[in-house]
């Protein structure tokens, strides 16, 4: 009797673990493939309780959720010789369980190392302006590139992004100097532009103050009733410049031009009287006065010419010349 018992018992176990090693539980989220004797059966398992064949069948569940994958950075040189440090997200999904699991052997470590070169690839045919400026273009190449040998493998590549794009710290400073060049350039120009503008106001403004002269006053009122409005000790007093051209005209039309004569002293005309013969080249024979010292000197009689003599002619020294 217990022996029979016993029998009764492994037949119950046996035929429990036959029956759990013959159903399967597939999620909504995943798709069933099975092999039979290792052989693929066409029909792919949907989410549900799915009985196989105990000891015959061996299922393999395959997710077909979006999957993202982290690619990390890739230093690359781009198309105008600048050493980058560029890293992205990959987001797919699996479209044709079958093919991703008999076409490749582990999917995701394939779809990385696909997007790892991928990667340096489409980095080292764009420059770093392109990188920086149109990442959609960039991203749209990449994720082309990385779909076309994807597809065998059942997998299908919804988004690909660039996360971030590591530059050199002098590559740094040098973008940091153009952009710093480049605003002050437009402040520049919006300062010329308002000067013009200003400037053209101001042209109307003293247009219509010319035509309308009480407007010149109404507004220099203006100033003065602005200053006086401060807390302040300065005391501004309006004086019209018409005025002061009316004194300088008036000043300018009373005063008669004289012509001064000229004044010549009594010892700048002796010192006329007597001069060099050094100096004076002429040819002919030199006639000099003698004059006798003035009336007030106490060394002579006064003054006056005492006899009128020719001077025998003095060799003129050419070095004098």
């Amino acid at each position: 009797m217990s022996v029979l018992l016993i029998i009764l018992v492994v037949i119950v176990l046996a035929g429990l673990a036959t029956v759990s090693s013959s159903v399967r539980m597939v999620q909504q989220y995943q798709r069933g493939v099975v092999l039979r004797f290792g052989r693929l059966l066409p029909a792919v398992r949907s989410p549900g309780l799915r009985v196989i064949v105990p000891f015959a069948d061996r299922m393999t569940k395959v997710s077909i959720q979006t999957i993202v994958l982290d690619v990390p950075s890739q230093g690359t040189i781009t198309r105008d010789n600048v050493t980058i440090g560029v890293d992205a997200v990959v987001y797919f999904r699996v479209e044709d369980p079958v093919k991703a699991t008999i076409n490749v052997e582990n999917y995701l470590q394939a779809t990385s190392q696909v997007a790892q070169t991928s990667l340096r690839s489409v980095i080292g045919r764009a420059d770093l302006d392109t990188l920086l400026s149109d990442r959609d273009r960039i991203n749209g190449e990449l994720k082309d590139v990385i779909d076309a040998p994807t597809e065998d493998w059942g997998i299908s590549i919804d988004r690909v992004e660039i996360k971030d794009i590591s530059l050199p710290e002098g590559m740094r400073r040098s973008m940091s100097r153009q952009a710093e060049a480049e605003r002050d350039r437009r402040a520049r120009v919006i300062n010329a532009d308002g000067e013009y503008q200003a400037s053209a106001k101001l042209a109307q403004a003293a247009g219509a103050m010319e035509a309308t002269p009480g407007a010149l006053q109404l507004r220099l009122l203006q100033t003065v009733v602005d200053v006086a409005a401060e807390k302040n000790s300065t005391l501004v007093m309006p004086f019209p410049v018409e005025l002061l051209r009316f004194f300088e005209h008036a000043t300018g039309a009373d005063t008669p031009t004289r012509a001064a004569a000229p004044v010549v002293s009594t010892d700048q005309a002796a010192a006329d009287a007597v001069r060099d013969p050094a100096v004076d080249a002429a040819p002919s024979h030199l006639e000099e006065t003698d004059f006798l010292p003035a009336p007030d000197s106490p060394d002579g009689p006064p003054a006056g010419p005492v006899s009128d003599r020719r001077l025998p002619p003095t060799p003129i020294d050419p070095e004098q010349r």
